[in-house]
Parts: C-alpha cells; structure tokens; sequence
C-alpha cells in the first residue's frame, strides 16, 4: 500500500513538472515572439514613418470616453522642416549628452532608483529621449519595473538599428506636448499658431519644459516653473549638440 502511494506521489509530482515546464516554455516562447514583433517594427521605421504609437492610441480611447470633442492632433513633419531651436531645447532640457550616449544614462538610472527607495514608489524614471521614445512607440504610462525592464531592451533596438538622427525624428514627431497634442507640428500650431519650422528660441524652451507634464502645462500655461525653467534651457540652447 505504502509502495503505491509513493509511486502515485511521484507520478503526480513529475505531471506538475511537466506542467510547469511547458508553462514556462510557452511564456519564453511569447516572450521571445513579442521582443522579435518590437525588432521588426523598428526596422520597418527605421525607412518607414510610423503613424502612430502605443501612447497616441491609447489618448484616443480615452479622448473618445472622456472628451469626443477632442481628438489626436498630429502632423508628421521631416527632421529637416524643424526648428534647430526646438531641437536645441528639448536636447537641452532632456537629455543633454543625447548625440554621444548609447541610449542609457547609468547615474541618471541610479540616481532614480535612490529616489524611488526612498519615496517608496516610482516617482522618477531616468529616461533619456531614446528611453522615452521607446515607452512612448510601444509600452503603457503604467509605472513599474518590469516596463522599465522591456523599456531598456526596446532603447537597445532602437540604439542598433537606428541613427540618432531617426531617433530623434520620430521622438519630435511623437512625443506628447498637451491633451492629444502629438508632435513637433502639432505642438507648434496648437499654442503658437505656427509650423514647427518657425519656432523661435523662447518658445521651443517652453515646449520643451512642459515634455515630462504636458497635460498639465497645457492646463497651467501660466506657471511660475514653467516661466522659470524656459529661461534656464533657453540659456542653456546654444550648447546643445545636434544629431547631423
């Protein structure tokens, strides 16, 4: 009797092995599936404009929910037709060793990680504009290590199968600037009433500090910060390196 239980123990026991090794192999399968998706789709853009992003798809589900008078603003513009001054600022404000990092910022990570232990939460991300490029064209705004993780792998296929001057082409064209505001031109004709080309030095070091709470610049225009911090990028303007 003894004989046959152990025998019908160690039968269900290696069913529950088998079980979970074919749970494992069908989650690295989906797993390695999605990061070839992501690499493939990359290389498409990278001689391909992508018509939209993760981040606008999910602005026009909640437009539609929340505010059906308002839609997704954008307007793709080539790197060419953009303000220098526009490239300046957000270089400037966002990621200022841009053209010469490989997509990380190690003490900018670290620094965030100490930041985030000691309020207990994500509060700061450490992102560079590669970084936000990749959350932006793939991933959610949910917060949480395990996006930063697929965010990371993302920036390396971004890094690799792109120039920084694609890179940066598709962030101007992509990255949120207000409440389904998208993209350099439609940021530019929304609060200047001007094409993206035309944009002066003033204005682009406003644009580029409302990036990190667009939505919230667009609703406090008026902001003593965001007066403040526009006058110390626009100092800071004429250093900035530019992808060529």
């Amino acid at each position: 009797m003894t004989a046959t239980r152990r025998v019908s123990g160690s039968r269900g026991q290696s069913g529950l092995l088998r079980w979970l090794a074919w749970l494992i192999a069908v989650f690295a399968i989906a797993w390695l599936a999605t990061q070839a998706f992501y690499f493939a789709q990359i290389a498409v853009w990278n001689v391909v404009d992508p018509r939209s992003t993760a981040f606008m798809r999910s602005d026009a589900w909640r437009l539609s929910q929340d505010r059906p008078d308002l839609s997704v603003q954008r307007s793709w513009v080539p790197y060419e037709q953009i303000s220098r001054n526009l490239k300046r600022a957000i270089i400037a404000s966002e990621d200022a060793n841009f053209v010469n990092n490989n997509g990380y910022e190690t003490d900018a990570i670290l620094q965030a990680w100490e930041r985030n232990k000691a309020k207990g939460r994500i509060v700061r991300g450490g992102s560079t504009i590669t970084q936000q490029l990749a959350r932006n064209l793939f991933l959610s705004r949910e917060k949480s290590y395990i996006r930063k993780g697929q965010e990371l792998i993302i920036t390396w296929m971004l890094e690799t199968l792109m120039d920084k001057q694609r890179i940066f082409e598709i962030y101007l064209n992509s990255v949120e600037w207000g409440n389904g505001v998208y993209g350099a031109e439609a940021a530019a004709q929304y609060y200047y009433k001007t094409s993206a080309s035309k944009l002066t030095a003033a204005q682009s070091a406003r644009l580029a500090v409302m990036l990190p709470n667009p939505r919230y610049f667009d609703e406090h225009r008026n902001s003593a910060y965001l007066a403040q911090r526009s006058r110390v990028i626009a100092r800071r303007m004429g250093s900035a390196e530019l992808p060529e």
